[in-house]
């Protein structure tokens, strides 16, 4: 993300996991660390996707150290890819080593943020998980985890009103059994192009919120 972000590979459950880190902003009370989870990867995701990206500098400013990696079969990341159920595994992998203490807040996109829901339903009894955050959330596409509901008000959903790739009806039907807000993005589309510093106005207002 710029020339402090560290490089790292992490051993993970197929094998290396390649991530980038960037450290809080220096003069705010750090909170935790954030990891953030990117699209689909056989459709050109990874994690320096302009969204994830985005979705980074919103923690960094936020006190969190921002963590973006690259799921299994992308970049430098072993393995192949799993539908879901091997990037979960992958994402808590990277919680663990880390995070393997402390306040952490989840963060995805589109796919990314499918696998992120699975992994707040898993880590929420177990963690303190101070924020979440779903843009994009491809509901139409998987099985999107509901959110568990005491994260509710912990917990952003963002998603573009035009979004040609995942339907805004599927992630109202998808919300709204749990009535879980979802804060909508007029004319946003599914990269939300032209609108990224309102995508991280959002984030950062969402984390000052929850602070």
């Amino acid at each position: 993300m710029n020339a402090q972000t560290e490089r790292l590979s992490l051993a993970g459950p197929a094998g290396a996991i390649e991530v980038a880190r960037d450290a809080a902003a220096a003069g705010v009370a750090p909170r935790g660390v954030a990891v953030i989870a990117h699209p689909h990867p056989l459709f050109g995701g990874t994690m320096d996707n302009k969204v994830v990206q985005t979705l980074a500098r919103a923690f960094v400013s936020g006190g969190f150290a921002a963590v973006r990696f690259n799921f299994r079969g992308v970049g430098a990341s072993a393995g192949v890819h799993d539908d879901g159920q091997g990037e979960l595994d992958d994402l808590l992998a990277v919680v663990q080593h880390m995070a393997p203490e402390g306040p952490i807040a989840l963060a995805g996109f589109s796919f990314g943020a499918f696998v992120t829901s699975h992994a707040l339903a898993r880590l929420w009894s177990e963690r303190e998980v101070v924020a979440a955050v779903l843009v994009g959330t491809a509901a139409s596409r998987f099985t999107v985890a509901p959110v568990p509901p005491e994260a509710h008000l912990r917990t952003l959903v963002v998603h573009g009103e035009h979004d040609e790739t995942v339907p805004l009806t599927s992630v109202m039907d998808w919300a709204r059994p749990q009535t879980l807000p979802v804060t909508v993005v007029p004319g946003g589309g599914h990269f939300f192009h032209g609108q990224l510093p309102l995508l991280r106005s959002l984030a950062t207002r969402h984390l000052q919120a929850v602070a």
